[in-house]
């Protein structure tokens, strides 16, 4: 857990730094199935190249052993433990098998079981620890303390699960909120990115809900806590990411009902060879090495090779692009998806304000060039996301910056400041014109307006066209466009309007396209953000179902809307609002660069560069890696098909034996990594824009 709640530091933009969720990630050498594995894998690639070097067999053989006992000893000691449980499972048998083929004197092939299961094992714990991991992080989220208000006035610190419904607690500039609630004094503005995924901070005064873990700007709020800390959003958020992990055990219950049925049918086929012709009378010693070239042909190695390498080998090439996929499962669930649920900001938009629009009055004497520069100057000194936009905009444009006096902030209204002998104010346009409207001039009103608020319903209740309708057409128009308004007024005089986006991705538009060509409908936009920022920008990506202003449960609800109807859906997302629907989908992507590590760790795959147009394509690298599969399960299936019943049929030699079972292995191995090669990413990419 975070530190008690303290004033702000001297450096607020180190506040922001630490709202980050801490990573809290176990070691990875820190589990024991890792450690095992690398030990097996170790010892193998130390062995095989001196046994094909044609070594003396004391030197590699040892290593061999070793290999054996470090990878196959805990899977061993589990599959005992069931089988006293009367359950048998693959792992136990693959053992068996390794033994058998080491009986034999196929050693390496044995070891290579072993080191495959271990790996697989390995790679399972470690997924597991990582969500884990990621849940303990989100917690973080949460302050440790926060200040209660007692009956009498005086402050105390207490433990956040001490706070009860009803109780009074405060929150200073640079604090996290204690618990969910609403302001009863006080205007500031609260980054709540983690809850809702809005860009901007959200102006927040008597009346507003608030909730735990946001972030406080530069005022201090008073709060009555209206929900138990084990009921906060940010709690439930911990327990759909939980719940909807969970969701997924059916299949695994599936896959170990198939394990359970094909090894006892291993186990009773293989006695079977060998007692069934050692009762007719046939040799000790043939019985046993029929029932061992049965055991050798009959092994899944060519079935497990099968599906790994074309799974291993897109997971390999969409890394090399800048996608990393979880593991096999993911990849291949990739490729089944026929519905796709995308996040608004940092995913389909860049997830950082700029100017987009500068509209000057120039009946009040300033063009776009001046109006940029005065303004910027005012916002310098502040650390608003508009102001910073605002400042990066005169900067792209190499404005010089004339020094500034007197500046002043008020949340929820702007800056003020003097300009070159001017006095410029920055800020929202309603409340900046009903000042100048009323004559007071300064920039120390309690908050009352929201920037992105309707424009129509504004204009219906005179917010801004009484004062002047030339700046209130204009502030409509912007706002009408999915922009942010910000007025710029100098001398008590309106001179422009500055419209502030969330820009769309470049590859965007081309994403949305793709995805509905390989699902076969159109992608669906869930947002936290307003209905009217969300349809601009759905109308500009080319996507008609928007669902705006979810929370974080909502969005799971529209997930699960879609399951409900047989969808098999892909969530795109990057804050900690979008892990429970990056849990609860059947796929979740998370777009790398800017993701929380709670949405990095939930989700199966992560967009490392941040470029969009990857995911269609990862979409139809995954379909052509299902292809392969199918291609080398036929293809081992017929091998060891004709195999076995050689060898039940006929005698089948145990040179030709492992040659065929091998040579079955080694031609699935190498059709699987055809899709390490570049070309299969550019065939993907192009399948993947239709």
């Amino acid at each position: 857990m975070t530190a008690t709640l303290t004033p702000p530091a001297a450096d607020p933009a180190a506040s922001v730094r630490a709202g980050a969720v801490p990573r809290r990630r176990t070691r990875l050498l820190a589990l024991p199935e890792v450690r095992w594995a690398a030990a097996a894998s170790a010892l193998f690639l130390l062995a095989l190249p001196l046994q094909l070097a044609g070594a003396p067999a004391w030197i590699w053989g040892p290593l061999y052993a070793l290999s054996y006992a470090t990878g196959g000893w805990e899977p061993g000691w589990e599959g005992l433990k069931a089988l006293k449980g009367r359950t048998l499972d693959v792992d136990l048998l693959m053992v068996v098998a390794a033994l058998g083929a080491a009986s034999i004197g196929q050693v390496m092939d044995g070891a290579l079981l072993i080191v495959i299961f271990a790996t697989s094992g390995a790679l399972e714990a470690l997924a597991t620890a990582r969500t884990a991991d990621s849940v303990r992080g989100l917690l973080d989220l949460a302050p440790a303390t926060a200040t209660r208000i007692a009956a009498d006035g005086t402050e105390q610190a207490v433990p956040v699960d001490e706070l009860a419904v009803g109780d009074t607690v405060l929150v200073r500039p640079g604090e996290r909120v204690g618990a969910d609630g609403r302001v009863l004094d006080g205007a500031s503005e609260v980054d709540q990115a983690s809850i809702t995924g809005e860009p901007l901070p959200a102006v927040k005064e008597p009346g507003d809900e608030v909730f735990a873990g946001t972030l406080n700007g530069t005022g201090a709020l008073r709060v009555r806590v209206e929900r138990d800390a084990s009921d906060s959003v940010i709690a439930r958020i911990v327990r759909m990411v939980e719940e909807a992990s969970e969701t997924k055990a059916p299949t695994q219950l599936f896959i170990e009902k198939v394990e359970q049925r094909y090894s006892l049918g291993m186990v009773a086929a293989t006695l079977a060879v060998f007692g069934v012709p050692l009762a007719f009378g046939e040799a000790f010693s043939e019985a046993l090495l029929r029932a061992m070239t049965f055991m050798i042909v009959a092994s899944p190695c060519a079935v497990v090779l099968a599906t790994m390498p074309p799974l291993l080998s897109a997971i390999a090439n969409a890394g090399r692009h800048g996608v990393l996929v979880k593991s096999a499962v993911a990849m291949e669930r990739l490729g089944r998806i026929d519905a796709v649920a995308l996040d608004k900001t940092g995913t389909l938009t860049e997830g950082t304000p700029r100017v987009v629009d500068v509209r000057p009055l120039r009946e009040r004497g300033l063009d776009e060039v001046e109006l940029l520069t005065v303004a910027a100057a005012a916002e310098h000194s502040s650390e608003h996301p508009l102001a910073r936009a605002v400042v990066d905009a005169a900067r792209e444009r190499g404005l010089d910056l004339p020094a500034t006096e007197g500046f002043t902030s008020a949340p929820g209204i702007g800056v003020m400041a003097v300009v070159g002998g001017r006095t410029v104010q920055v800020g929202a346009p309603a409340r900046l014109l009903a000042e100048s409207e009323a004559g007071a001039g300064g920039a120390g009103a309690e908050v009352e307006a929201k920037c992105a608020a309707d424009a129509d319903a504004d204009a219906d209740a005179g917010g801004y066209g009484d004062t002047d309708g030339v700046v209130a057409a204009l502030v409509r128009e912007l706002e009408e466009s999915g922009r942010t308004a910000v007025l710029v007024v100098v001398d008590g005089t309106p001179a422009g309007v500055l419209g502030i986006a969330d820009r769309l991705r470049p590859d965007a538009a081309a994403t949305v396209a793709a995805l509905t060509v390989l699902t076969g409908t159109a992608p669906t936009l869930l947002t936290g953000d307003n209905p009217r920022a969300a349809a601009c920008l759905a109308a500009e990506a080319g996507i008609e179902d928007v669902r705006a202003g979810l929370l974080p449960q909502e969005k799971v609800g529209v997930v699960r809307e879609l399951e409900s109807a047989g969808r098999r859906v892909m969530v795109v997302g990057d804050g900690v609002n979008d892990a429970p629907a990056l849990a609860a989908a059947h796929i979740g992507v998370a777009m790398g660069r800017a993701g929380s590590d709670l949405a990095l760790e939930t989700a199966d795959a992560v967009i490392v560069r941040d470029e969009l147009a990857a995911v269609p394509a990862t979409v139809a690298l995954s379909r052509r890696a299902r292809e392969l599969v199918v291609q080398n399960l036929v293809i081992a299936g017929v091998c060891i098909a004709s195999l076995v019943v050689w060898d039940l049929a006929g005698t089948l030699p145990l040179p030709l034996g492992v040659a065929g079972h091998e040579g079955s292995t080694v031609l699935v191995g190498l059709n699987g990594l055809r899709l390490l090669r570049d070309a299969a990413w550019k065939r993907a990419a192009a399948e993947g824009t239709g």
